[in-house]
């Protein structure tokens, strides 16, 4: 072990042992979704799979997220959903603000990316995850709270927040990096605390090897494999074209992920020709010359498309990008057996 990752290391103990003294319990059911390192390992799609699957069930999610870069303080919705000003507690009104617009500068892309696509599931954005559980349910109508379970986006590494399942997400392409703790190495912590996860998601591919490593770490939470697949294709609008739409096209592909590769993957097989690809840095705050930019790459190669991902629209829509702009939404795919251990596990908690 270097030095930097060292004192890392003790740092990031430190810390553990000191939150886990004062882990605090919300009301109600808790899933983390998170993963062990640096990057994209496709938490967003996760999270808004694992909701969607909870109101099927009759419950009323919670989303709470950090809003990374986001710069508005303290709990609040990232948009008004299912709450209403008359619901929402006195005291809590000075420190909270009940959104009806998005900004991804304000509360960060995932939070906005998420509330968008889940009309009616409440996204709360607070450092404190337990802060902002109370927050919400402080916040909501009383006839709601016997359904409310929580999701943790991004929760692996939130220890104050007791959680009732926790999901680890892993990438099936390139899992750990150099397999080094930060900062020589993308890892989040040492791979022996995978031993705290409940059950492991490998997502992108299906790699046994390392499902094998992973029940070797921890033979006690199961391995499931997930998959991206398109949700739809769209316009700055929401204006939805069909995957074939693509196929005899011209397209200049372009993203700000922490995983450019795999979005490059996702559009060379839809397109008929990616003339050019453009990867900006992961959470890149688009300017107007970027959009300059990324036109003139266009007309010069003479494409019929710009294609990026959904996260990177959020953002672009600010800055009113041309209507030759088009995403792609990604959904998660997983068996139906990975759901039924997830909610299982709520229930035995309960």
């Amino acid at each position: 072990m270097t030095l930097p990752e060292f004192l890392y290391h003790i740092g990031y103990s430190i810390k553990k042992n000191h939150v886990l003294k004062h882990q605090k319990r919300l009301p109600g059911p808790v899933i983390s979704i998170g993963n062990v390192t640096v990057g994209g390992t496709g938490k967003t799609p996760a999270t808004i799979a694992v909701a969607e699957e909870a109101m099927k069930r009759g419950f009323s999610p919670i989303i709470l997220t950090r809003g990374y870069r986001g710069k508005t303080e303290g709990p609040c919705f990232v948009k008004q959903s299912a709450v209403s000003s008359q619901q929402s507690d006195k005291k809590n009104k000075t420190n909270s603000l009940l959104i009806t617009h998005h900004s991804s500068l304000l509360y960060g892309d995932e939070p906005v990316l998420m509330a968008e696509r889940l009309k009616d599931v409440p996204v709360v954005k607070c450092a404190d995850r337990y802060e902002g559980g109370i927050f919400a349910i402080n916040s909501i109508a009383p006839s709601l709270h016997h359904s409310i379970i929580f999701i943790l986006d991004d929760g692996f590494q939130h220890w104050r927040l007791h959680r009732d399942v926790d999901v680890v997400l892993v990438d099936g392409l390139n899992p750990f990096g150099n397999r080094r703790i930060l900062p020589v190495g993308p890892l989040r912590e040492p791979l022996s605390e995978l031993k705290r996860a409940g059950i492991f998601v490998i997502t992108k591919i299906k790699n046994e090897a390392l499902a094998d490593e992973l029940k070797g770490i921890n033979p006690d939470a199961p391995v499931y494999f997930s998959e991206y697949e398109m949700h739809r294709i769209r316009d700055k609008e929401g204006n939805e074209f069909q995957a074939e739409a693509l196929r005899d096209k011209k397209v200049h592909a372009f993203c700000g992920i922490a995983n450019p590769e795999s979005f490059r993957q996702t559009v060379l097989s839809l397109s008929g020709e990616m003339s050019g690809f453009k990867a900006f840095r992961d959470h890149c705050k688009y300017t107007e010359a970027d959009l300059m930019f990324l036109e003139r790459q266009r007309k010069a190669l003479n494409c019929d498309y710009l294609i990026t991902t959904e996260k990177d629209m959020v953002k672009l829509r600010e800055l009113k990008a041309p209507d030759d702009v088009l995403c792609i939404e990604i959904g998660f795919k997983v068996r139906a057996a990975f759901f039924e251990d997830v909610f299982r596990r709520i229930e035995r908690s309960a």
